[in-house]
């Protein structure tokens, strides 16, 4: 009896593309010397993205702020950069062609939001939408639960000095963290994979997800170095960010060179 034998006429199942396990903690450094030249090489590319991210940040803090809600502005700055990965997809867009020789134009780069016409991209996004408002809803849950017998609204950030307050920043924190480090581990891989190559955004986050686990200390690692940076960078009113972000982006664009073979 023979084998079962695959149908041409029906497609078979996407496989996710291989992917190396001997990240190292050199290939970080030289990700980042890699990021910062493609920034230097093609800035405004970096900086236009750089400043959409800016100005969404800026928005954000001023609906927060001229909505009376102090206290929210905590949540909204901390899962904020779960949107980073998706406005850099264009700047990994960018690094991809100047690697290829091919010609930088903004429609190009622009374009590549759209991916390769079949929507993967744009469904990624949506799932950057409801990260981020179910990281918000979570986050109201756990003011609620910490906050609601003390009587504080979110009018005043004082509230967060109390011990209810330093409880909640505490849980807060930690559900937080672990929400954003899921959240990285399906988009660090999956979104270049997507601008590279035609798959689906499934298979795309499978991709990511097995590069992780075979590199997790690297790739917990570059997800510290990532944290840390956009902190950093958004201390100054965001602005640092306009460096900050494209240069991890470019960057991450060749880390995702080195795994995925």
């Amino acid at each position: 009896m023979t084998g079962l034998q695959h149908n041409p006429g029906v497609p078979a199942a996407p496989t996710s593309p291989a992917v190396a396990g001997d990240l190292a903690w050199r290939d970080l450094a030289v990700a980042l010397a890699a990021g910062w030249r493609d920034f230097l090489a093609m800035p405004r590319f970096g900086l236009f993205f750089g400043g959409v991210y800016v100005l969404a940040g800026l928005g954000i803090g001023w609906a927060t702020v001229s909505g009376g809600e102090l206290t929210w502005l905590i949540p909204a700055i901390a899962g904020f950069p779960l949107v980073a990965p998706f406005i850099a997809v264009g700047l990994y867009e960018a690094s991809r062609r100047r690697a290829a020789g091919e010609p930088l134009t903004w429609r190009a780069v622009l374009g590549a939001l759209k991916g390769h016409g079949d929507d993967q991209i744009l469904s990624m996004g949506v799932i950057v939408f409801v990260a981020f408002s179910f990281w918000m809803i979570v986050a109201h849950a756990i003011f609620a639960v910490f906050m609601a017998e003390s009587g504080m609204g979110g009018e005043s950030l004082d509230a967060l000095l109390t011990a209810p307050g330093l409880a909640m920043l505490a849980v807060g924190s930690a559900v937080g963290g672990i929400m954003a480090f899921a959240f990285y581990a399906m988009t660090v891989i999956s979104l270049p994979l997507l601008v590279e190559r035609k798959v689906d955004f499934l298979t795309a986050i499978i991709t990511s997800l097995k590069v992780m686990r075979r590199n997790f200390a690297v790739m917990l690692g570059w997800a510290a170095i990532i944290a840390a940076l956009l902190f950093v960078a958004m201390l100054p009113g965001f602005l640092g960010l306009l460096i900050a972000l494209p240069v991890l982006g470019h960057a991450t664009w060749h880390l995702y060179v080195r795994v995925v073979e």
